[in-house]
């Protein structure tokens, strides 16, 4: 497992080749996208809490949240809520997914913008990638696309997308600042951020916050609420909403995120 002294590389390549393991997993018929005993990241992680309780993962969507997306996309999901349940979508928006795996929230997405709408879904493991883009021929849905990269350095233009969202990914990154304002780069002018991503509560100490790491996909821990507001301010959004909304952790819960870009003038 990282140190809490890796760097932002090291955390990255440990989490490129996790989800990397998790998406051979999804693609051999796996349920969960994760190994054969239910864990992700590592034999001992699982996706229930201490108490056993089920708090990643594609059963937290429902029928209605889930869509026309196939159940093989939403089985595989590794998150830590439904973005697409609260990012209200218009028909004809462009939706960024940050850290989209194996596509499940894209491909809800494009359902919900329509055809003159776009849903993209970034990510910088090819292996996920590739279970997306199948998972996308499966649904029939042709007006998605799936491209390689990091969150922290978007491979989009600046004011090319209206939504941001994201599902229990941000929380990976070794440098969630400069995601964060490269997700306010992206977004033009009155622009949505809406995800979900794991918040960790302010008391927590070193070791707890190693152990949280365990259960949250094992790399870097999560900010706490202020944090996440402070960084989401200098990245210049507004209008920002923190709302816990089920525990991950005793130190810890999952939480829907929302800010928005101010609008042009």
């Amino acid at each position: 497992m990282a140190e809490l002294t890796d760097t932002p590389e090291s955390i990255r390549e440990t989490v490129r080749r996790r989800y990397a393991d998790a998406a051979t997993a999804a693609s051999e018929g796996a349920e969960t996208g994760c190994s054969a005993d239910g864990s992700c990241c590592a034999p001992s992680v699982a996706l229930e809490d201490e108490h056993g309780g089920r708090v990643f993962g594609g059963s937290l969507y429902d029928s209605s949240e889930s869509g026309t997306a196939p159940r093989a996309a939403v089985a595989a999901s590794l998150g830590c809520g439904v973005p697409t349940a609260v990012a209200a979508l218009d028909d004809g928006e462009t939706v960024l997914d940050l850290g989209s795996g194996a596509g499940a929230d894209v491909l809800i997405s494009a359902s919900r913008v329509g055809a003159n709408g776009r849903a993209i879904g970034l990510d910088m493991t090819d292996e996920m990638l590739e279970l997306a883009r199948r998972n996308a021929s499966e649904a029939g849905a042709g007006n998605v696309e799936f491209i390689k990269g990091h969150i922290e350095e978007i491979p989009l233009p600046d004011d090319s997308v209206d939504v941001v969202i994201s599902n229990c990914v941000i929380n990976l990154s070794g440098d969630k600042p400069q995601v964060l304002r490269e997700a306010a780069r992206v977004l033009r002018p009155g622009g949505r951020f809406a995800v979900s991503d794991v918040i960790a509560d302010p008391d927590m100490d070193d070791a707890t916050r190693a152990d949280m790491r365990q259960w949250t996909g094992c790399i870097a821990g999560a900010l706490t609420a202020e944090e996440y507001e402070r960084s989401l301010h200098t990245a210049g959004m507004v209008d920002i909403e923190i709302r816990p909304t089920h525990r991950v952790h005793a130190q810890a819960a999952s939480a829907i995120i929302r800010a928005r870009k101010p609008a042009a003038g």
